[in-house]
């Protein structure tokens, strides 16, 4: 079972450090949402906690709790445009982007502390 999720997380530069920014209008697989409720309904976890396991907002999951109590998980979601590969593709690579330029940060920081700490006389 494949479960997608697309946070479409956008990266924003402020006064040299790295902000990452979850856009709110995440779209959820329809297994995914099935898989969540029934954490909680089969599986006996509380939302709280399926939340936290799947980075998902507790309040989301307890929408959809119920929605399924109603019959009408299923509707949920459907009035989403249904993202193409290539978007997904998109996605996810600016994600991958956004880590690495975290990453390349956090190396440009470490490497000047310790160049600084190397020069003679510093300590």
């Amino acid at each position: 079972m494949m479960l997608l999720v697309d946070t479409k997380v956008e990266v924003q530069y402020k006064d040299g450090g790295v902000r990452m920014e979850r856009i709110p209008n995440a779209v959820y697989t329809k297994e995914l949402r099935e898989e969540a409720v029934k954490m909680i309904t089969e599986g006996g976890l509380k939302a709280p906690e399926v939340a936290l396991r799947l980075s998902i907002p507790k309040s989301t999951i307890t929408y959809w709790v119920r929605a399924e109590r109603q019959g009408k998980l299923s509707n949920v979601g459907s009035s989403k445009k249904v993202l193409i590969e290539t978007e997904m593709e998109l996605s996810n690579l600016k994600r991958e982007l956004a880590q690495v330029r975290m990453e390349r940060d956090f190396l440009k920081k470490a490497a000047t502390y310790f160049a600084k700490e190397s020069q003679p006389g510093t300590r």
